[in-house]
């Protein structure tokens, strides 16, 4: 969860235009992904927007990183195309108690970004203002 909530975080800091609801969009996308790959279907569907479709394209390929590392390392544990459906949804509902609503906020964008204040990738530029 750690993993998709940063990959969502640093590609949402690289687009200074991306907003809450197209992180929203990018996770419901994903979610209804990896709930067709439940039942068996493998159906994808990339949000049309390119903001979104970054984000979510970002998001599958953390997954398919760490999928491929799993299986090169041999490990019984995997990741199940559930728990990710679970992760997924997970991060929707929480995006959507922490944005407030507005269409340009970035409320939840913030809030994941403030979760990993160590992070290099997530700090923001200082100011170029000088001040007496």
């Amino acid at each position: 969860m750690a993993a998709l909530a940063f990959t969502i975080a640093k590609t949402c800091m690289a687009q200074p235009f991306a907003t809450d609801p197209d992180a929203l969009a990018a996770l419901r996308a994903l979610a209804e992904t990896y709930k067709t790959l439940i039942s068996g279907i493998h159906y994808e569907k990339v949000p049309d927007i390119p903001v979104q479709r970054e984000i979510y394209t970002s998001l599958t390929a953390l997954l398919d990183e760490l999928k491929q590392k799993q299986a090169a390392a041999g490990t019984l544990e995997t990741l199940k195309n559930q728990d990710i459906f679970y992760v997924a949804t997970f991060l929707f509902r929480m995006g959507l108690l922490r944005s407030n609503g507005r269409p340009r906020s970035r409320r939840f964008i913030e809030f994941l970004r403030g979760q990993f204040p160590q992070a290099e990738e997530l700090k923001r530029e200082e100011p170029r203002i000088i001040l007496p």
